[in-house]
């Protein structure tokens, strides 16, 4: 019987020790294992378990127009997506307007909420670019605040660059630099089944 040599067990030992300790960057969820899931991707198809209700030839009504079954609907203010230039968080005079006919559609529309979401574009790290899409969204907030939005009908959340296009160019990464306003009607989340 051969003996493994103390200086090959070491190099073994050294070499696992180093491999499982060894991670570059935390890895990305999963759109579907967050919070929202994978709402605004535009490629799931409504089923009944996404959204109750009678279904017709496989597909369920949606719930109020288009809100889907959280309650959001991301169409309602798509036209007044804020832009903003690269690695900067400040509303450039030519987005207020948005912000404005979002407060003005808030006013017409008393039980609902607005989010912001906080988007960038891909270059930077995950976790840079989550605190940048926060003080984007934080950005819009305090701007809607200034002109009589109440604090409690504005949400904020921060996507980073987790739905930016990678590698792109100009014309995208100034597309990714975003909020998105995102219609919140609270009941129909309420009237979500369980």
């Amino acid at each position: 019987m051969k003996l493994v040599s103390p200086k090959l067990s070491l190099l073994v030992a050294s070499a696992a020790l180093v491999l499982a300790g060894c991670t570059k960057k935390p890895a990305r969820p999963d759109p579907s294992a967050t919070v929202l899931g994978q709402q605004g991707l535009g490629t799931t198809t409504p089923t009944d378990a996404n959204f109750g209700g009678n279904a017709v030839g496989g597909l369920s009504e949606r719930p109020a127009g288009d809100f889907d079954p959280n309650g959001h609907n991301r169409t309602a203010l798509e036209a007044q997506t804020v832009y903003f230039d690269y690695d900067r968080s400040d509303i450039k005079a030519s987005e207020r307007p948005k912000l404005q006919a979002a407060k003005e559609y808030l006013d017409k529309n008393p039980t609902y909420r607005i989010l912001l979401e906080g988007h960038c574009d891909w270059r930077g790290t995950a976790e840079y670019n989550l605190g940048l899409g926060d003080r984007r969204a934080a950005g819009a907030k305090k701007f809607l605040l200034s002109i009589g939005v109440p604090a409690d009908r504005i949400e904020t959340l921060s996507k980073g660059s987790l739905e930016a296009a990678k590698n792109a160019d100009d014309a995208t990464m100034a597309k990714d630099r975003r909020v998105n306003l995102v219609v919140i009607n609270p009941t129909v989340a309420a009237a979500k089944p369980l």
